[in-house]
């Protein structure tokens, strides 16, 4: 009786291990599938570049279809005479891919400083639509290139709402983006074009050209990153240029800080500026 108990006993453990074998063996196709299908999944081009934080791009280079990101930012600049301090809202998302878009609602608050009794009125700047389309994506040379186009237009001050004038101006801004990341943690962007301002009111039209070129270094292994941004200004001849040192800290996966400290290399008319963003990429709604 207990050879015969032995034996069943035998006959049953091997078939479960039989079985348990065979199953771990389907898990294991079923895993080798699933991650074969992940890392075989044929997306887009596109290259890593870290973004200006003052002058930021509409979506990265090279977006995909899907990609969205809000961002708030607040500033305080020292003008001699008043303080002013700038606050905006952004929302950017690629329809398709290559292709960023942009809405974004800058205001400007200002404050009298040093005992004058004036500063300019406060206001919604202006109503700003953009959009970017990334042309040349190389993975190989690590490089991303992009044309763009921004439209604002401007608004009077809150004061003037009443008399029923919103709208006092038009900025037409067509710009060319071109990127390199240098090994893998070294960047660098120029960022330029030409801003056509048309007033309304005297029904003039200014010249200005914009001309922000950037280099960053990412730490390895995050999203961080510390760089310097220099934004040049060509206006009527004269030239001015702004040195933005700057860096980025990641708070969660998809929470981004940025902060930003302004030095022009004139004081003539402002001093010393900050500012800051905040970046929160919310997941593809696909």
């Amino acid at each position: 009786m207990k050879e015969f108990l032995f034996t069943i006993l035998t006959v049953l453990t091997v078939s479960c291990l039989n079985a348990q074998s065979e199953n771990e063996i389907s898990k294991s196709k079923t895993d080798s599938l699933f991650i074969e299908e992940v890392e075989e999944e044929k997306l887009p081009p596109k290259v890593l570049h870290a973004e200006p934080l003052y002058i930021d791009l509409i979506r990265d280079l090279g977006a995909r279809k899907g990609e969205r990101e809000w961002n708030v930012g607040m500033g305080l600049t020292d003008k001699l005479d008043h303080d002013s301090y700038l606050a905006l809202v952004e929302y950017e998302w690629a329809p398709i891919d290559r292709l960023g878009l942009e809405v974004e609602l800058p205001f400007s608050i200002y404050y009298p400083t040093n005992g004058n009794t004036t500063a300019p009125q406060s206001e919604l700047s202006s109503i700003k639509i953009a959009g970017q389309y990334s042309f040349y994506v190389s993975e190989k040379r690590k490089t991303s290139m992009a044309i763009g186009y921004i439209q604002e237009f401007a608004l009077t001050s809150f004061n003037n709402y009443r008399n029923g004038k919103l709208f006092v101006g038009n900025v037409y801004n067509p710009f060319f983006v071109a990127a390199k990341r240098w090994g893998q943690n070294f960047h660098t962007l120029l960022y330029t074009g030409p801003q056509f301002e048309h007033s309304f009111a005297g029904h003039t039209l200014e010249t200005n050209w914009q001309i922000n070129s950037n280099i960053h270094y990412m730490i390895p292994g995050t999203r961080n990153f510390i760089g310097i941004e220099f934004n040049k200004e060509i206006r009527n001849s004269d030239f001015d240029m702004t040195i933005r040192p700057q860096m980025r800290v990641s708070v969660s996966d998809n929470i981004l800080i940025g902060i930003v400290t302004g030095i022009p290399i004139s004081r003539a008319n402002e001093r010393f500026s900050s500012f800051l963003r905040l970046i929160y990429e919310p997941g593809s709604p696909n």
